[in-house]
């Protein structure tokens, strides 16, 4: 009875010793994990480091914005500029008239960019091809006229764009430049500005009216 008495003590003592040993190796891992802890540094804060890095950040008292309207005094859509916070926070942005500068609206901007500069290139290249047609194209206006020539009313602008659209082009009034009023027949070169720097010249004749009276 003795030895097995004993046996069983024996075998309590190892579980407790097994137990300690894995209550100190569930120790030492926490106080693993803490040490780990410990050289990794706070957490990431995402929010504190994008306001760091935020372009929009106050520079000598001032923000960058993009301008979504054209400012009277300060810029056109696209434009980034500084401002004075107050004015930012109070009157820009709350207006829609303005965005903060942040990397994603700044490609927006980029690539809306790019896009008007190759529409804008279109649109030169079809007002260049248009400058051409009308200068090999000439135009005939008739008046009434005496016999030496003098016309009797006058040739205006508004004539010499309306012949131009009789003969397809998209001319305006505003687009033709003359000194005034054409009051002889006669041959003119008619300036016709299409755009501040790409304008054409048009040939125009100033005749008599044609009538079909027989000379007695």
């Amino acid at each position: 009875m003795a030895k097995t008495t004993e046996k069983k003590s024996t075998k309590k003592a190892g579980s407790g010793a097994s137990s300690k040993s894995s209550t100190q190796g569930k120790s030492f891992g926490e106080k693993g994990k803490g040490a780990k802890a410990a050289v990794a540094g706070p957490p990431r804060q995402p929010g504190v480091e994008r306001r760091r890095n935020h372009p929009t950040r106050a520079n000598n008292g001032y923000l960058q914005i993009l301008l979504t309207h054209p400012v009277t005094h300060l810029g056109r859509p696209g434009d980034l500029v500084k401002v004075r916070p107050g004015f930012a926070r109070n009157y820009l942005l709350p207006q829609g008239l303005a965005t903060f500068a942040t990397a994603h609206n700044l490609r927006i901007v980029e690539k809306h960019r790019q896009r008007l500069k190759e529409l804008e290139e279109a649109r030169r290249a079809d007002l260049q091809n248009l400058a051409a047609q009308i200068a090999q194209r000439s135009l005939t206006i008739e008046a009434n006229a005496n016999a030496e020539g003098h016309l009797y009313g006058s040739v205006s602008a508004d004539q010499i764009a309306a012949a131009l659209k009789q003969e397809g082009f998209p001319i305006e009034t505003d687009n033709i430049r003359i000194e005034g009023p054409l009051k002889e027949l006669g041959l003119y070169s008619i300036r016709v500005q299409l755009i501040a720097d790409i304008s054409t010249e048009v040939k125009l004749w100033v005749v008599p009216t044609h009538t079909d009276e027989v000379p007695a």
